[in-house]
C-alpha cells in the first residue's frame, strides 16, 4: 500500500510514526559469561562496564572447566532494555568471551548467594537474633559471649531481609559472595 492510498488522517503507515520507542524503565538482569581462564579477561569485562558507566550490582567469578581453561563470570546489572542489549553485544565482542547468556530472559533460573553476618548483642537481643536465624535457616558458625557469626544462603532478597532484621539487633559486619545462578531444566 503506498502513501497515496492511505485515507486522510490515517497514521497507520505514515513515515512520521516510525520513530523507535525506547523504554526508560530500569531492569535488573543476571548475565552468565563463559570466558577463557587467562590473566586480564576479568579486567577487560570490568573495564567494559566501568568505561561506559554501567553499574555492577553483583559479580562472581570461578573456574568451571579446569581442562578447558574456562571460567564463568556471573554479573548482575541494571539498565534499560537497550542498555542491557548493548552490554550483551559488547561482551560478546571481547575476544576471550565464548558465550553470553541473559538468564533473566532465557528462562527460569535459580539464584543463590552466601553471606556471613556478625551480630554483637547481649540479653534479649541475643536471644532474638538466634530465633530469627532459626527462622531463616541461618547457621551459627562462630559464637562468643558477646557476638555470633551467622552463615546464610539463599536468594539475594532473603539475604537482604535477614540483614534488615539483624540491624536493630546489633549487626556489625556483613560479607557476601555475590550471586551464583543457573538456568533451570535440561
Amino acid at each position: 500500500m503506498s502513501a497515496l492510498h492511505i485515507k486522510k488522517g490515517s497514521t497507520r503507515h505514515s513515515a512520521y510514526n516510525l520513530r523507535p520507542t525506547f523504554s526508560d524503565v530500569q531492569e535488573k538482569h543476571t548475565l552468565a559469561v563463559l570466558v577463557e581462564n587467562e590473566p586480564g579477561v576479568l579486567a577487560r569485562v570490568i573495564g567494559l562496564f566501568a568505561g561506559r558507566g554501567y553499574n555492577i550490582e553483583s559479580l562472581t567469578v570461578a573456574e568451571v572447566d579446569h581442562t578447558g581453561h574456562l571460567s564463568r563470570i556471573t554479573v548482575v546489572t541494571t539498565g534499560t532494555p537497550q542498555v542491557i542489549e548493548q552490554i550483551k553485544a559488547q561482551l560478546g565482542r571481547i575476544v576471550s568471551v565464548y558465550e553470553v547468556h541473559d538468564l533473566t530472559v532465557e528462562g527460569a533460573s535459580v539464584e543463590r548467594e552466601l553471606a556471613i553476618f556478625k551480630v554483637a548483642g547481649e540479653g534479649d537481643k541475643r536471644v532474638e537474633a538466634l530465633r530469627l536465624a532459626d527462622i531463616f535457616r541461618a547457621n551459627v558458625v562462630d559464637s562468643t559471649l558477646n557476638s555470633f557469626i551467622f552463615e546464610i544462603t539463599g536468594a539475594p532478597e532473603k539475604i537482604d531481609a535477614f540483614a534488615d532484621l539483624m540491624r536493630p539487633l546489633g549487626l556489625t559486619e556483613v560479607a557476601r559472595t555475590g550471586v551464583a545462578a543457573l538456568l533451570r531444566g535440561a
